[in-house]
């Protein structure tokens, strides 16, 4: 078995090469980069091996808006969010007993990444995505039922990342893409 050196330093992940790509394109948009300047550092994040490739071309960037946090949490009863309704940068949601329903649907999402923490005890979770969203929900822990979703045949560009963790007791987790 062979080892890695205790010096070597960490390697990029998909969501921090597209997380620095949506950090540069946002620079572009409000005026902070030229347009060659996007396409050098574009190339740099693109062929960067290690995070310090990164974060040189980061560097000298206006500091990230981190967004928004919203808890919303009740003891026992109902959690339902629905219509157009703003979805905040990162959502946690926390019951001890009742339902969780979270329509994204219709819902007004201004970030490109949106984190949803769960922190449910007894009870199950519905979340409706758009229909290009793309989900990941690898860092959600289920203590009883598994995940039930069902990925979109021909994935579509450009929709918000919806990135759900947290823990689950008694419940199962169901996701679903919005049919319209």
């Amino acid at each position: 078995m062979t080892s890695l050196p205790e010096d070597s330093p960490p390697l990029i992940r998909d969501n921090d090469r597209d997380t620095a790509v949506g950090r540069l394109q946002e620079a572009y948009a409000e005026g902070h980069i030229s347009h060659e300047e996007l396409d050098e550092r574009l190339h740099q994040v693109l062929t960067a091996k290690t995070r310090g490739g990164l974060q040189s071309a980061l560097a000298s960037l206006p500091e990230e808006d981190a967004g928004t946090t919203s808890t919303i949490a009740v003891a026992g009863g109902r959690i339902k969010r629905r219509g157009a309704w703003r979805v905040p940068r990162i959502l946690k949601v926390e019951s001890a007993y009742g339902t969780v329903r979270l329509d994204l649907s219709r819902a007004v999402i201004e970030h490109p990444v949106v984190d949803i923490e769960l922190q449910l005890g007894t009870g199950g979770a519905k979340i409706t995505v758009p229909r290009d969203a793309i989900v990941e929900f690898e860092d959600l822990q289920t203590g009883w039922k598994d995940t039930r979703y069902k990925t979109r045949r021909r994935p579509r560009s450009g929709g918000p990342r919806i990135r759900i963790s947290g823990t689950m007791g008694f419940g199962r987790l169901k996701i679903r893409h919005a049919r319209r």
